[in-house]
């Protein structure tokens, strides 16, 4: 547990990038195996389910602490962060460094489900007098669910692969997929043919950066693979040892929610691995993300759903063919022998589609293809190198997105909440909304978009306009019309306005615009209907 606190307080000291791996490295070097898996669980965010409710938390510390809970609520809406409230009420004085290793505590966490809250509280209790300060702080963060720290799984990959010296493009591999800390070691991740989950392991993805300058820096057009950015799932399927496996770009094995790949065991060469983009397709028409929301919401798929929103792979790469891995060709390579796999299976135009690779004689023409995007809903364009191989990640320089413009709508600022962590005394939550005749209904939240010099304007605006309190939420003085971004709307029956917005974000404070000037709820329907 103390090296576990020591790595955690330095990789949160610095936020460059040569010192965090040094001290991975050095601490995947000096622990022992049983801790160094919890420690790269927690850190790729496989972490565990929460083993004790928050409000019980909440209840057993501000007793210990010997406050009242709504002494406790107050001081938490300040803090912003439950297990640093905690830690700063209970005030440890303990110098104690505890001897339990973090494997032991993780256990004894996983252990909680079979104890009674009475029991649980007991263990908690004798954890929180004896730690001193700084593993008070991580004990909580892990009691609590909330131990994050600024680690990317690349680092800790690369850290892995210089502390075992092996590829760090295998490491990523190797710790991809379905393992668990509580049944896994360290040492069968690290030795590739002993890992029993090797048959539906996924490659880590390869990821695109947006285009954030000209085209024409991009050199000679012809070589780059032009394809479309699709707006569903991103996924791959494993057809290994006469199984199929589906899992999504988050690491989530969704093999059960697309019941139209079980097909493939047959109809796909055994060991093949494609990379693609889920979709729901009807007769030659993709429908909108909503509609895979419906499929992969729902616990049972019943066969009326299954035949109103069909799903099929639009499929961009092979990663592997023969059980060989092929990351390492160039892209051409690995498009030819797409085509000729999924052209020649008879789930070509099922189950499967292959992604059209668009032309261009030049980039000044490039625009109207993205342009064209959303009328065969697309968010927008892919440029690949011909040359590129499959990379783990995201790498900047042979893989780019240009996505088309955002939808917009001006609307007003009408509720404002604390944010969390750092921003906890600061408005940062804001609920907008649109005209619909004289009155403002509420249609969206969004979080992020203004500069630090704008949000605390808005947040003194938002304290010296309040009208009522909600609990942490304010209702203000309808004035401030802001620009909201958009990638997609979708009708909804959980909102009162009747619809959502996809990937809403501030795009700009309209101070030149007065509040009657805002959007309405009709306009908002227009672009639904519009768009369905």
């Amino acid at each position: 547990m103390k090296a576990f606190t020591d790595l955690y307080y330095e990789l949160d000291a610095t936020t460059k990038t040569i010192p965090k791996v040094e001290a991975l490295t050095n601490y995947f070097l000096h622990t022992k195996p049983e801790d160094s898996i919890w420690t790269i669980a927690l850190l790729v965010g496989n972490r565990p389910k929460r083993p004790i409710k928050t409000s019980d938390l909440k209840l057993w510390s501000a007793a210990l602490a010997n406050v009242s809970e709504w002494l406790f609520d107050d001081s938490y809406s300040v803090v912003g962060d439950l297990a640093e409230t905690i830690t700063l009420l209970i005030n440890s004085k303990s110098e104690n460094v505890s001897e339990v290793s973090l494997d032991e505590l993780m256990r004894e966490f996983e252990g909680f489900s079979k104890l009674s809250d009475e029991e649980k509280k007991e263990v908690v209790l004798v954890y929180w007098k004896k730690l001193s300060p700084r593993e008070l702080y991580i004990f909580n963060k892990l009691i609590t669910g909330a131990f994050r720290v600024g680690v990317s799984k690349l680092l800790v990959f690369k850290a892995l692969a210089r502390a075992y010296d092996i590829d760090e493009k295998v490491i990523a591999h190797r710790f991809i997929g379905n393992w668990k800390p509580t049944n896994t070691l360290l040492t069968d991740l690290l030795k590739e043919d002993e890992f029993s989950d090797s048959t539906s392991r996924p490659y880590p993805f390869c990821l695109a950066y947006a285009l954030d300058f000209d085209l024409q820096d991009l050199g000679n057009i012809n070589d780059w693979q032009i394809e479309r950015k699709y707006d569903g799932i991103r996924g791959q399927i494993i057809v290994r040892n006469k199984q199929v496996f589906v899992w999504s770009r988050g690491e989530e094995l969704l093999t059960d929610k697309f019941p139209e790949f079980e097909e493939l065991i047959e109809l796909l060469p055994d060991g093949t691995v494609i990379d693609g983009e889920i979709l729901p397709i009807v007769e030659g028409e993709i429908k909108s993300f909503n509609q895979m929301q419906k499929r992969t919401t729902r616990k049972a798929l019943t066969k009326k759903i299954l035949q109103d929103i069909p799903l099929k792979m639009v499929c961009y790469d092979l990663l592997e063919k023969d059980g060989k891995d092929l990351r390492d060709l160039p892209l051409e390579e690995r498009r030819r022998l797409l085509e000729d796999i999924v052209t020649h299976s008879k789930a070509f135009n099922s189950s499967l589609i292959l992604a059209p690779v668009l032309s261009c004689d030049a980039w000044k023409n490039l625009n109207v293809l993205r342009t064209e995007a959303k009328s065969v809903g697309c968010e927008g364009l892919m440029l690949k190198r011909k040359d590129s191989n499959y990379e783990t990640g995201r790498k900047r320089g042979k893989w780019w997105k240009w996505k088309v413009d955002p939808y917009s709508i001006d609307a007003v600022l009408i509720y404002a909440q604390s944010g969390h962590g750092r921003r906890a005394n600061l408005f940062t939550d804001y609920t907008f909304a649109v005209w619909d005749g004289d009155v403002l209904v509420p249609f969206t939240k969004a979080y992020s978009g203004l500069t630090d010099k704008e949000i605390f304007e808005v947040d003194a605006w938002v304290k010296k306009n309040t009208i009522e309190k909600f609990g942490p939420v304010r209702s203000v003085t309808p004035h401030w019309v802001f620009e909201i971004a958009f990638e997609g709307i979708n009708e909804s029956p959980r909102h009162k306005s009747g619809i959502a917005l996809r990937f809403p974000r501030i795009s700009r404070w309209r101070k030149d615009k007065p509040l009657s000037e805002a959007n309405t709820k009709q306009d908002l329907l227009n672009l639904l209907h519009a768009n369905l």
